[in-house]
C-alpha cells in the first residue's frame, strides 16, 4: 500500500488495528472491569487494611448507554468500509460482552465481506458463545478469544461474580472443534487473587494446545481501585513459567504484537504469551484504534480524550468527511500512556465501556 494512504499519527506510526465495541453491556463482575460483587468488595478492603489506598470517591455506577446511542450494524460495516482502503485491516470485536448484541452474524457477514479486512477476530467470556458459534463461524469470523482468569470454579465466581466456568470451558472446546485458529485465552493475573493458578493456567493451554495470553492488571475497574502492588508483572509470570515448562522464544512477526511470546518445547502448538502495558509498555509500535459501542473514536486504551462520529454518521456526512475525522483524530493519538506516573489520570470509562 501506497504508505501516504495510510492513517498515520504524527509519530510515524500507521494504524492497521481496529477493536469495535459493539456494546457497553456485560453480564459478568470482572474484578478488573466492573467488580460490583461482595467477593470483590471484601478482596479489595483486604487489600486497604494490608496498606494498599483505595479511593471510595469514585462510586461504581453501571450507566448503560440507551440504545439510540449505540452504533448500529450498517454504521459500523460502513466505518470498516471507509477504512479498510487506508490500511485497517485487522479487526477485532469486542464489549462489553459482544455475546449480548443479537443477530451478531450478521455483523459479521458485513464486515467479513469488506476488501481489505484480513483478520476477524472476537473476545468473549464464553458465556454464550455456545448458542451462536456455528453460525458466527459460517458468518466469516476466523478467530475467537476467550476470557478464563480462573480454573478453579470458586475462583472464577470470585473474579467474575458469576458461577459459569463450565460453560465457558465449553466454548473453548467447541471454539476447538469449529475451527477457529489460533485460539486465545486471556487472563488477567491479580496478586492475592489468582496468581496461584498461573501454572495451572499454562499447563491448560499446553494440555489443550491453545495460546495462554497473562495481562497485567491494568487501571480500568469502575471501583477505582486498582494499585501498583496488586500488579503480578511479566517477569514475574515468565519467571513462574520457567521454573517449570521448558520454554522457547517465539519471534515476534511484526513490531506492533502486544504479547511477547513462548511456545512449549514439547508441545509446539501451544503458545504462551506476556502483555505488560504497566511494566513494559509497547506503545512505541503501538498502531490501534478504538470504536466504542456508542461511536466515539479513541486513540489509546487510556485515552482521556474521545472523538464522536454519531453526528457526521447520522447528519449526512459523505465517507470523505468521515475518513478526514478520523486522520484528524489519529493524528492526535498519545505518544505513550502514563500509568505508574504521578501525571496519570485513570479514563472515566471502563474497560466494559471502552473496548478490550
Amino acid at each position: 500500500m501506497d504508505a501516504s494512504k495510510r492513517l498515520t499519527d504524527s509519530f510515524g506510526r500507521a494504524m492497521g488495528d481496529l477493536r469495535i465495541s459493539v456494546t457497553d453491556r456485560c453480564n459478568f463482575h470482572c474484578l478488573y472491569c466492573l467488580p460490583e460483587t461482595e467477593a470483590a468488595a471484601d478482596f479489595y478492603m483486604k487489600q486497604a487494611s494490608m496498606g494498599a489506598s483505595q479511593d471510595e470517591s469514585v462510586p461504581i455506577l453501571r450507566q448503560w448507554k440507551p440504545k439510540s446511542q449505540i452504533l448500529n450494524y450498517e454504521e459500523i460495516v460502513r466505518i470498516v468500509r471507509i477504512l479498510a482502503p487506508y490500511g485497517l485491516s485487522k479487526i477485532r470485536l469486542t464489549g462489553g460482552e459482544p455475546m449480548l448484541r443479537r443477530n451478531l452474524d450478521q455483523l459479521i457477514a458485513g464486515l467479513s465481506a469488506i476488501e481489505g479486512v484480513r483478520d476477524l477476530a472476537m473476545t468473549s467470556n464464553g458465556f454464550r458463545f455456545l448458542e451462536k458459534a456455528q453460525s458466527l463461524k459460517q458468518a466469516g469470523l476466523k478467530r475467537m478469544t476467550f476470557s478464563l482468569d480462573s480454573l478453579d470454579s470458586k475462583g472464577f465466581k470470585k473474579m467474575t461474580g458469576v458461577a459459569a466456568l463450565d460453560s465457558v470451558l465449553d466454548s473453548i472446546a467447541i471454539a476447538k472443534d469449529l475451527g477457529f485458529d489460533p485460539i486465545r485465552i486471556n487472563a488477567v493475573v491479580i496478586r492475592g487473587m489468582n496468581d496461584h493458578e498461573i501454572s495451572d493456567l499454562a499447563a491448560f493451554a499446553q494440555k489443550h494446545k491453545v495460546s495462554m495470553r497473562f495481562i497485567e492488571f491494568m487501571p480500568l475497574d469502575a471501583g477505582r481501585s486498582w494499585q501498583k502492588s496488586l500488579v503480578v508483572t511479566g517477569e514475574e509470570i515468565m519467571d513462574h513459567l520457567h521454573s517449570r515448562f521448558d520454554l522457547v522464544p517465539v519471534a515476534a512477526i511484526n513490531d506492533s504484537e502486544t504479547a511477547t511470546r513462548w511456545r512449549f518445547r514439547e508441545t509446539p502448538e501451544a503458545e504462551i504469551g506476556i502483555i505488560a502495558p504497566v511494566s513494559k509498555p509497547f506503545c512505541r509500535f503501538c498502531n490501534r484504534l478504538r470504536l466504542t459501542a456508542d461511536g466515539h473514536i479513541r486513540t489509546c486504551l487510556f485515552s482521556l480524550e474521545e472523538y464522536d462520529l454519531k453526528p457526521l454518521l447520522r447528519g449526512g456526512a459523505d465517507d470523505m468527511q468521515i475518513l478526514k475525522f478520523i486522520r484528524d483524530a489519529v493524528l492526535l493519538k498519545e505518544e505513550r500512556h502514563h500509568i505508574g506516573e504521578s501525571s496519570f489520570v485513570q479514563p472515566v470509562r471502563t474497560m466494559s465501556g471502552i473496548g478490550g
